[in-house]
């Protein structure tokens, strides 16, 4: 065959593939049906990951409602202890004999009230922390499992 006559099935010597329609289709259909697959694998993880943030959510309202209970329960005991304090405080004013004694018992009245208070913010900041930390855990545990699983994948 000479350069000067080219068939279709050449070009330049060089020649072409021919097309087959009955491969073709199966390649398709192959890489079709794999991309399907893929598509379910996907959709599980998604749905799988979707539910285990559900779950996250749900454990931490309900820690977040026991949690709230029990920093209105340490916040009124609080006010409780101090409202007490006061009470007392103003009785033994009432009793006061002396302007001396008098200062005497408010200087010692606020000392304590300053104490009093240093502590029970400690307490309370323990309380929040713990409860800023126990809402979280779920969310965090989550979270983390849904990063080891992408690290996988």
């Amino acid at each position: 065959m000479s350069t000067a006559e080219k068939t279709p099935d050449t070009i330049e010597g060089t020649a072409l593939p021919t097309f087959d329609p009955s491969k073709a289709t199966a390649e398709f259909r192959a890489a079709a049906e794999k991309g399907v697959e893929q598509s379910k694998e996907v959709l599980t993880k998604f749905k799988a990951g979707s539910e285990d943030a559900q779950k996250a959510l749900e454990k931490s309202f309900q820690t977040a409602k026991a949690v709230g209970s029990d920093l209105s329960l340490k916040t009124i005991a609080v006010l409780r202890a101090n409202t007490e304090a006061t009470f007392s405080h103003f009785e033994a004013l009432v009793a006061v004999k002396s302007p001396s004694e008098f200062v005497e018992l408010q200087t010692a009245f606020v000392r304590k009230q300053v104490e009093t208070a240093v502590e029970q913010a400690k307490e309370l900041q323990a309380v929040t922390t713990k409860a800023v930390e126990d809402v979280s855990k779920p969310i965090k545990s989550a979270f983390e499992k849904a990063i080891k699983e992408l690290k996988v994948a």
